[in-house]
């Protein structure tokens, strides 16, 4: 287990995984996103997690959402798009659910969730599982958002695929924060 610091300063995304990811290490990924800052303490977010045949499932989903928006597509394309939910052993759906409050905005109850994907992403990152958040034009669709019961308050925000990283993890690259950051002086 690596220590705050380190995640914060070390994660990078895993796009090929493989293996599993066991129940502790997905337990302490989820706690951790239930810890994301929260305005209103609305808790606006709700996950569902993929595994298993429901992978093909999902897959299936896709192709007949990408059927919709363009009947024309090719098998070839559809069997790609079909696949995309095999490239890790676990898929957390982060679902964020917007309510009407006075206070906090709906961009607020997004970012939010952003927020929570990003605490899930740490963890995996500080015990060793690999992750990658995708999005995508599946994360937008109508068909997509139905197929997997979501509410007409409620979006998509992201994917997070979940694994073991094998031998192809990378190190992050080395950034200069003085590239990203200037002292603002009220002049």
């Amino acid at each position: 287990m690596v220590d705050a610091l380190e995640a914060l300063h070390g994660r990078v995304s895993s796009s090929r995984l493989s293996g599993d990811v066991d129940e502790t290490e997905l337990d302490n990924i989820l706690r951790a996103a239930l810890r994301a800052p929260d305005h209103a303490q609305l808790r606006p977010w709700r996950f569902l997690t993929v595994r298993g045949n429901a992978r093909q499932k999902l897959g299936a989903l896709y192709a007949r959402a990408k059927l919709t928006e363009d009947p024309s597509t090719g098998s070839a394309d559809l069997e790609k798009i079909k696949s995309k939910p095999l490239r890790a052993p676990l898929i957390v759906v982060a679902i964020v659910c917007i309510t009407e409050h006075p206070k906090v905005p709906e961009v607020e109850q997004i970012l939010s969730t952003g927020a929570a994907m990003q605490s899930m992403l740490l963890a995996a990152y500080a015990q060793g599982v690999g992750a990658m958040w995708r999005t995508g034009g599946m994360a937008y669709n109508k068909i997509v958002w139905d197929g997997l019961g979501l509410g007409e308050n409620e979006k998509i925000v992201g994917f997070l695929y979940l694994g073991e990283t094998g031998d192809n993890l990378r190190s992050a690259k080395a950034l200069n924060v003085a590239d990203y950051v200037k002292e603002w002086t009220a002049s």
